[in-house]
């Protein structure tokens, strides 16, 4: 008993502890966030509040960080610019009314769907965005508005902080595990820049940077209940209706892959269709207190567990500990240096990215490596959702045009000759229906054809109409033809061929066909 209530004392302190670690690099992407969509710092950073805890509270996978991401303010932008933020206000609490309807359709294990090589290409390509998106803070803006590298002194400090973040990161758990790594790199490093009066940029400068005002803060008070102030009419939501769905099937994608990636690296499993109802149910309540709507975040996510985060408190604690940030510590956390926050983001692309990707070549299929590659190139050059459908359809084709070749056929002769048998095997559906089709001669085969389905299986309605085909060949041919062990579905859907199907009740399949004159 003593034993399991210091286990659960210890787990709520590595959960709370992981909490303010997330939080701290919460304020930065939240901030960034929001000017991606269009919108004043805070919508981002009441987003990251309230969409963070109400998952972390109600959603399908304990240690998920949830909050504003770029995958979605890039949709967002054309809205609020055309609309305005009201508008937002109003998609995000659809988006979330879409999201619970997908979480009550049971349409999250449809996530199942998404092929091994595609999870892949997706976690290198958001490791690669995660990169990427640092880099702009090794830069400046110069005169002109042109964006800079460092040079000199700056650029060398920045590097000396980020390597300090990463190394304290990756050697102080091999000393102790009290405290979260990251969490420890943070504070060292901000009270090393603070201390010694280091010239390094910082989170004020960052904002200051993002708003074009020197005084520029995250400060500010508890968000406030407000009902989108939108005309209630058909046209309203003809132009909110297209962006919620965007919004929402972006958000379901990313935090079901999200959920995916952390069950395999926690070993554990979340459930996926709890979660689009915490999605939803979270941008809802967001809409309604003038955030900008979110979804799960892989960088943060990772961050949360490789903190020691496991369980709800920690992304409850960091959403917590966010709001406290807003309301009475903004001036702490914008202290802290950027090049720590960097660090901590370089050693999360590290724990994100496949490097295993990289044993790959040449030991398994070059189908499967495409995949990966493309699945990786579209993430970082267009959108995660895009990448996934690509991906996603790329491998069905690929299974297709592999599957297609495996239709085969045993031929033989009966009764003198007089009778030709055609045992097919392999599966009947779009892909291999030509190759099903070419393989019978009904100009040079007997007067007697049997064609026996006992092994093959027919997969859809394309598989039926090559049947169907097949026997009008051997009808105008004048001769006699018979199919063996069709399911009685198949039969149903014969319209040619139906007369000519032999039935055995006793060694007939029973198989389901995909064809919508079934429903």
């Amino acid at each position: 008993m003593f034993q399991l209530l210091v286990s659960k004392t210890q787990s709520m302190k590595n959960d709370v502890l992981s909490g303010l670690t997330v939080s701290l690099a919460l304020v930065p992407e939240a901030v960034a966030f929001a000017f991606v969509a269009g919108v004043e710092p805070l919508v981002g950073l009441y987003a990251a509040f309230l969409v963070g805890l109400i998952t972390a509270t109600i959603g399908g996978r304990p240690g998920m960080i949830s909050g504003a991401t770029g995958a979605l303010a890039v949709v967002m932008v054309s809205l609020v610019a055309q609309h305005g933020v009201e508008y937002l206000f109003a998609t995000v609490v659809l988006m979330g009314i879409l999201q619970m309807l997908a979480g009550a359709f049971r349409l999250g294990k449809f996530i199942r769907l998404v092929p091994h090589p595609v999870m892949l290409g997706f976690v290198n390509g958001l490791a690669i965005v995660i990169f990427l998106a640092q880099m702009k803070q090794f830069k400046f803006a110069d005169e002109t508005g042109a964006f800079q590298w460092l040079q000199g002194s700056e650029m060398g400090m920045m590097l000396g902080l980020v390597a300090l973040t990463m190394a304290i990161i990756h050697f102080l758990p091999k000393l102790t595990r009290a405290i979260p790594s990251s969490l420890a790199a943070i504070l060292v490093v901000s009270l090393l820049v603070i201390f010694l009066d280091l010239d390094t940029r910082t989170v004020q400068d960052v904002l200051a940077n993002m708003t074009g005002n020197a005084d520029a803060t995250i400060a500010g008070g508890l968000p406030a209940f407000s009902i989108p102030s939108v005309p209630m009419t058909f046209e309203t939501f003809y132009i909110i209706l297209p962006y919620a769905v965007i919004l929402a099937a972006i958000g379901l994608i990313e935090s079901l892959l999200t959920l995916t990636l952390i069950d395999e690296v926690t070993e554990t499993r979340g459930r996926g269709n709890k979660e689009c109802v915490g999605q939803g149910v979270a941008n809802i309540v967001t809409g309604f207190f003038g955030g900008m709507g979110g979804c799960a975040m892989i960088g943060q996510s990772m961050i949360n567990i490789n903190s020691g985060g496991r369980g709800r408190a920690s992304g409850i604690s960091a959403a917590l500990f966010l709001l406290a940030f807003i309301v009475v510590g903004a001036s702490l956390i914008e202290m802290i240096p950027v090049a720590a926050l960097v660090g901590v983001m370089f050693i999360v692309v590290i724990a994100t990215f496949e490097w295993a990707s990289f044993r790959l070549w040449g030991k398994v299929p070059k189908a499967d490596l495409l995949v990966v590659l493309t699945v990786t190139v579209v993430t970082v050059m267009s959108d995660l959702a895009i990448a996934v459908v690509v991906g996603v359809i790329m491998s069905a084709l690929m299974f297709a045009w592999k599957h297609a070749k495996h239709v085969e056929f045993e031929t033989w002769t009966e009764s003198e000759g007089q009778t030709k048998v055609y045992l097919s095997h392999g599966p009947l559906f779009f892909a291999s229906a030509q190759s099903f089709r070419d393989n019978f001669k009904p100009k040079s085969d007997p007067d007697d054809v049997i064609i026996d389905f006992k092994d093959s299986q027919v997969m859809d309605h394309s598989g039926i109409e090559a049947i169907d085909a097949v026997a009008e060949r051997y009808m105008a041919a004048g001769k006699t033809l018979h199919l063996r062990h069709l399911s009685q579905e198949c039969v149903v859907l014969l319209e040619k061929a139906g007369s000519l199907v032999e039935v055995n009740l006793i060694e007939d399949p029973d198989y389901k066909i995909a064809d919508d004159r079934l429903a």
